[in-house]
């Protein structure tokens, strides 16, 4: 069995709140709070949740962009959490992000032309006299002309400027791809072609896709997995399919009742969330998300769930997946009895 391009183990992000005359750390915001998964070549996971779950920040934390606070994360069997400032370097060429607001993340001062001269440039990727044809191939790759090259990006539509921020991404050749959101801000029908161009890009260069978004309909139409983010830790992760049709936790069946749906006689058999997503400065002690959970019973104030496997594939972080134990155990021995639960520090 080979191994995954991407394993994540435990990564933590905490990002300290300071206060008073000497600005020390009072609290902390717990972005990404021990999550773990990995991704295979060729594969796209996409990641899903509300608002403020941490995803973009997990995604950032991949890239290093952000240095974590725990964990591990290695690409191609190496823990890049560790590795020198020259090493990062390099592995930039093989690690590269596509950002929801593209316009944000191009230098309006700068020509497309430019801007992709700049990359090739910075990654000694090809000598001066052959830039001008690496730049219109990129162009052209993403469904852009050779003119488009000496335009600002102003000019430009957003679903063009997505189209230039995937170009860009591309000119280093890399193998792994955090795409942030990338169809969020754009029209129902460039979403589509934007899709349909990076499933053709993964085909054609063997791509792999970290696909971070919050729509469900989105993630189903390019993703091979599925992984569920609440709160910045993971709470179901598997294949498309059995989370679309068959979720087993009680978050991700409330995500999918929330999202529209063209049929105005349709009654969602799942209860929608019904109140705000806690501070990530104050998590909820035991499971993150019983504090909303219409299922939730005692034990899910006080004990932490675990990853379980509840199918081929397919992992649930819930109570009601642990062997079942009387009402009124008390937690020591419920811990001493499933070890892959655990009381929560808070």
């Amino acid at each position: 069995m080979t191994s995954p391009l991407l394993e994540v183990e435990n990564l933590k992000k905490l990002f300290p709140m300071r206060g008073g005359m000497l600005r020390t750390s009072l609290q902390h915001v717990r972005a990404v709070n021990g999550v773990s998964f990995s991704i295979s070549k060729g594969e796209v996971l996409g990641l899903v949740g509300e608002s403020g779950c941490g995803k973009s920040t997990l995604g950032r934390v991949l890239l290093q962009l952000m240095p974590p606070t725990d964990g591990k994360v290695f690409f191609q069997n190496e823990d890049i959490t560790r590795i020198s400032k020259r090493d990062l370097r390099i592995l930039r060429k093989k690690m590269q992000m596509v950002f929801q607001d593209p316009y944000s993340s191009l230098n309006p001062r700068m020509t497309v032309g430019s801007a992709l001269n700049e990359v090739l440039h910075v990654h000694n990727i090809v000598s001066r006299g052959e830039a001008a044809e690496r730049i219109s191939s990129l162009l052209r790759m993403v469904g852009l002309n050779d003119f488009h090259a000496r335009r600002y990006p102003h000019e430009f539509s957003s679903g063009q400027r997505q189209r230039i921020g995937i170009a860009r991404a591309l000119a280093v050749e890399p193998l792994f791809l955090v795409c942030d959101e990338p169809v969020s801000a754009l029209d129902v029908s460039i979403q589509a072609q934007i899709l349909n161009l990076l499933a053709d890009l993964r085909q054609a260069l063997d791509l792999t896709y970290l696909f971070i978004s919050h729509d469900l309909s989105v993630v189903r139409h390019i993703s091979d997995r599925i992984a569920v983010m609440y709160l910045g830790s993971l709470v179901e992760l598997g294949p498309v399919e059995k989370v679309i049709t068959s979720p087993r936790h009680p978050y991700t069946r409330a995500l999918l009742a929330s999202a529209p749906v063209a049929n105005p006689d349709h009654v969602s058999v799942h209860p929608p969330l019904g109140s705000d997503v806690p501070s990530p400065v104050n998590i909820p002690s035991g499971c993150t998300f019983h504090t909303r959970c219409s299922e939730a019973f005692a034990d899910c104030r006080h004990v932490v769930p675990h990853m379980a496997l509840v199918g081929k594939g397919h992992q649930v972080s819930c109570l009601k997946y642990a062997e079942s134990w009387p009402s009124g155990t008390p937690l020591t021995e419920i811990n001493q009895h499933i070890p892959h639960y655990e009381t929560s520090d808070d």
